[in-house]
């Protein structure tokens, strides 16, 4: 296993730096929270003309068939920047095409979500909020040929601009996939205020009717493996949000001056740096050794993701509590740029699982 990048990979996270800062700067991120859509159609276009949208999805559809870890590579750049927008759970959704669909199913949707005409993101957590399969109550009805939906789903990511929501239901005792039409007769779409701003919602299903055809089924093996990818895509943006807030704290600390001299040169805000780096850099390894086992499909990745998100979570929190010490009062204060990357570690600190589920999730797989 080699964890440093390739050259092509370099070249991947150099030029998607070079993009965001340019087309995503701070003044992008701050109106896309007072936005409608949370995401700029405009930059999403351009993403798509990059080929970011489909670059793991395979030439035959469209995409540039790119490996799950080169898409690690680019999310991470995603964290830097603070990208608003649905581009990580239309990622989740393309993974989930690529593993489990049908081959009419990957025809319908894996071009357009690779060219960037559709968005679609996935309907998962319920009012308990828990992502095991012990939190999916919602039934799906056989009714003769197709299915029927009835049910609430929270916290769905972009749900008000998807095209299409990946619903997760039982079917019995089954947990099957449904890939539903947003206007479709019977959805109702509400918008959550959440901390991060970013347009999570809850979604009233009543009475959808879903076909056949538009139904993925998979084996735990393909469902462990794709858990897996959305959790390291998570933490593939904390690590890049991590290294940013680190980045500005230091910056600030060597141009605040208090008694006469930066504060960076005091030993306590030292301290802090020192603790921040050294999470980075551990959230960095941990998270490129989950993604590289993901990627590759190797054995160990179920315990690898468990443990980087365990880890990811808990060392993100840190890092932006002391980027926040090391502005002060007037970090909390929303003319700071630092503010916005403490309040969007907690939505991804949170999404797949915190610390406390993932730390159990390794306990359980020691134990067999």
């Amino acid at each position: 296993m080699d964890l440093g990048l390739s050259e092509e990979q370099e070249l991947l996270k150099n030029s998607a730096r070079d993009f965001l800062e340019k087309e995503c700067p701070e003044e992008h991120v701050r109106a896309m929270e007072e936005d409608e859509k949370g995401y700029s159609p405009e930059l999403w276009k351009k993403m798509a003309d990059l080929g970011w949208q489909g670059l793991m999805i395979p030439e035959e559809y469209g995409g540039s068939g790119f490996s799950f870890l080169d898409l690690c590579v680019l999310v991470e750049e995603f964290g830097r920047a603070l990208v608003p927008g649905p581009f990580i759970p239309n990622a989740v959704c393309a993974a989930e095409l690529i593993l489990a669909g049908s081959e009419e199913q990957k025809k319908a949707h894996l071009p357009k979500i690779a060219d960037g005409s559709h968005i679609h993101t996935y309907a998962i957590t319920e009012p308990s909020g828990r992502w095991d399969h012990e939190g999916i109550t919602m039934k799906a009805t056989k009714s003769g040929s197709d299915y029927v939906l009835n049910g609430t789903k929270l916290f769905v990511p972009d749900a008000a601009v998807a095209d299409y929501l990946h619903v997760v239901a039982l079917d019995g005792n089954a947990l099957k996939t449904f890939i539903v039409p947003r206007d479709q007769t019977g959805i109702q779409v509400t918008v959550l205020k959440t901390i991060a701003s970013d347009k999570q919602a809850e979604v009233v299903f009543k009475d959808v009717k879903v076909g056949e055809g538009d139904v993925m089924s998979m084996d735990t093996a393909t469902a462990s493996r794709l858990r897996n990818m959305a959790t390291n895509l998570e933490c593939a943006y904390l690590v890049g949000l991590a290294q940013r807030d680190f980045e500005i704290s230091v910056n600030y600390a060597k141009e605040r001056v208090q008694f006469g001299r930066p504060i960076g040169s005091f030993q306590a805000i030292q301290h802090k740096a020192a603790d921040m780096v050294t999470d980075v850099d551990g959230m960095r390894f941990i998270m490129y050794k989950a993604a590289w086992a993901t990627s590759e499909d190797e054995d160990s990745a179920e315990m690898d993701t468990a443990m980087a998100k365990a880890w990811c979570s808990d060392a993100s929190r840190r890092v932006v509590a002391h980027g926040q010490q090391i502005h002060g009062g007037i970090g909390f204060t929303k003319d700071y740029i630092i503010q916005l990357f403490f309040r969007r570690q907690k939505r991804a600190e949170l999404f797949w699982g915190d610390a406390d589920y993932h730390r159990e999730r390794v306990a359980e797989m020691l134990e067999i």
